[in-house]
């Protein structure tokens, strides 16, 4: 904890640890200064004396006084009335008479302290609010992020107001100013990174601060601080407006290293918003043509990045001990745009000052979140599955299978062995879990060295992919014929395109087409591709794959169609009745056991309608 007074050093002892996906930074001594003495001094002294006594002062944000309002103190988790006595005009006047110029954006400070007073005013331009924000300049939270900063690229730190992203920009421009020796230039528009005053605040270091005039002038003065002092790192802070976006494009050019903010608290709000799409590469329609549409397997008019960003690291600051890292902006958006969501690297810090990276990988869907650190999300006990047990069919005569299956003892119910799967004890499954590792390493068709370069015609790329990532495949797609080593193409259209047909016969490059463009067609064309052992059973690493929006209802049902298969119809030959679904998600289950090479089909009337899989 720290005092009223700040400077309290907070010691983070870090023990190392070894955890399989987890990176362990060391957070080193952490040092807080908020000048509270100063901030409590502009108050009235009725409200200054019940602050001062605060159990919780050291954690206070701010406090708003408003004109006929009783006084407020807001704290990370709550807000509370200071005074029973309602704020009058001579409270008002008595505070502003003690801290600085209010400016056009309305907002004053107290000189050489990080304090913001912002003022609200009525229709005739009268002060008649006032929010006393506790500024606080905080030593080694950077930690999190500390080898970004050092990289020499641009980053920007996107969260909601409050969540710390001025308090970050602080603590990097004194640490590029003072510990990595850069020429630092703050562009300081409200006085709110250094503090009011000509003199700078001591939190930002060596580093320099230009202030503006007026908040329209903000972009004129970044193009003027590249011009005249020669910065090698530029701090901006909240860029908001075109022509602030335009000034940053211009500086990252001129290859200055620029250290910013902005409004919106992810990539998807910048991408968004008009004003500021730049910051992220703008967004621009392309409409492409016929055997390019098909090719891609999406439709003709798509989005896509219009140049680099400006910044190439984002940072989404969601909670204060939380953040979101993209270390490759240009290939958030690009993924962003093609419908799909981006891995995540999320940096936690705990108590104890232990700094924790962690992978998020999203290969299925925007729903569906493999944690590379974590078990697999569960599922609810909730829906049909939990109304009953799954059992095989009694053994009797199937006039469809024209014989009498073998009657074999049950070892464990369904109920358990879906339990089993939907709950893993230890660890994910692999590839090399699924026989993977059996690939010659001269698989391809003609011999081809691994990966296999695949050239889709008329074939969903995002399908392709998908399998692709989910199967573990020693796959690479191509946008080139050139250097494809087969060509996987939907039937259909192989026949109405000759000229496909004779690049291919001129470069000896085998065509393998499916009849429709299906996960299912997908990834059985690969394992053949691929000489994967046809006279094994097919399993399934990942029933997401049969999945269309990734909801709980889904991956349950194709989770017990698969363990239906794979536990009871395959090693025991006997049939069995799933729980009765809707014709949606029966269709996928259709699809599932089609992967297994098993006969299903669908009996009974709605709701009470299920599938029925029979052994091959």
């Amino acid at each position: 904890m720290v005092n009223s007074q700040g400077n309290q050093p907070i010691d983070n002892p870090i023990q190392p640890q070894a955890q399989s996906g987890v990176e362990n930074v060391d957070l080193g001594r952490t040092q807080i200064t908020d000048d509270l003495s100063q901030l409590l001094e502009i108050l009235p002294e009725t409200i200054r004396e019940h602050l001062t006594t605060h159990s919780s002062l050291s954690s206070l944000i701010e406090v708003v006084m408003d004109l006929g309002r009783l006084p407020e103190a807001r704290f990370p988790n709550k807000a509370e009335y200071i005074s029973d006595i309602p704020v009058t005009r001579s409270d008002l006047k008595y505070a502003i008479e003690r801290v600085g110029h209010f400016s056009g954006d309305n907002r004053a400070g107290i000189e050489q302290t990080l304090h913001r007073i912002s003022a609200i005013r009525n229709r005739t331009g009268e002060i008649i609010g006032l929010t006393c924000r506790v500024g606080r300049s905080v030593f080694g939270t950077i930690h999190m992020i500390r080898d970004l900063v050092e990289s020499g690229q641009s980053i920007l730190m996107l969260g909601r107001p409050g969540v710390g992203k001025t308090t970050a920009l602080r603590e990097i421009a004194r640490v590029l100013a003072d510990e990595l020796h850069k020429r630092v230039v703050i562009i300081d528009t409200s006085n709110e990174i250094a503090g009011d005053g000509d003199i700078p605040h001591p939190a930002i270091g060596r580093a320099r601060r230009m202030q503006v005039a007026a908040p329209e002038f903000q972009h004129k003065v970044m193009i003027e601080a590249v011009e005249n002092h020669m910065p090698e790192v530029i701090v901006i802070d909240e860029i908001g407006t075109e022509l602030e976006a335009l000034a940053a494009r211009t500086i990252a050019e001129r290859g200055v290293q620029l250290v910013g903010t902005a409004h919106g608290n992810q990539i998807e709000n910048l991408i968004k918003n008009p004003t500021l799409c730049d910051l992220v590469g703008g967004i621009q329609s392309v409409t492409l043509g016929d055997e390019e549409a098909r090719r891609r397997g999406s439709q003709k008019t798509v989005l896509e990045r219009k140049a680099p960003p400006t910044f190439e690291i984002a940072v989404e600051m969601s909670e204060r001990k939380r953040w979101v890292v993209h270390e490759r902006v240009s290939e958030t958006v690009d993924t962003l745009l093609r419908g799909r969501q981006p891995d995540l690297q999320v940096r936690t810090v705990s108590e104890s000052g232990k700094v924790t990276i962690t992978k998020e990988l999203q290969p299925q869907n925007p729903t569906t979140t493999t944690k590379t650190t974590a078990a697999v999300r569960p599922f609810g006990s909730a829906g049909l599955r939990a109304s009953g047990k799954m059992q095989p069919l009694p053994a009797q005569t199937l006039p469809e299978l024209g014989r009498r299956p073998q009657a074999v003892p049950e070892e464990k119910s369904f109920e358990q062995m879906l339990n089993e799967s939907l709950y893993p004890s230890d660890r994910f499954a692999s590839a090399a879990d699924y026989g993977f590792e059996e690939i010659s390493p001269l698989a391809g068709p003609n011999g081809e060295d691994l990966p296999l370069h695949v050239y889709p015609y008329g074939v969903s790329r995002h399908q392709l992919d998908q399998v692709i990532r989910t199967l573990a495949l020693p796959v690479v797609v191509t946008k080139d014929i050139d250097s494809a080593d087969v060509v996987l193409a939907v039937r259909s259209h192989v026949k109405n395109h000759s000229k496909l047909r004779q690049m291919s016969k001129n470069r000896q490059v085998p065509i393998f087409t499916i009849n429709s463009s299906s996960v299912p067609k997908i990834a059985h064309s690969l394992r053949r591709m691929l000489h994967l052992e046809e006279g094994s059973t097919p399993e399934v690493s990942d029933v997401s794959l049969f999945a269309q929006s990734g909801s709980d209802d889904e991956i349950e049902a194709l989770e017990e169609a698969r363990l239906a298969v794979e536990q009871i119809v395959i090693p025991k030959g006997q049939p069995v009745e799933l729980l009765p679904r809707g014709g949606q998600v029966r269709k996928m289950q259709h699809e599932l056991v089609e992967h297994y090479r098993l006969k299903s089909c669908s009996f009974g009337d709605e709701p009470n309608r299920r599938l029925r899989i029979y052994p091959a």
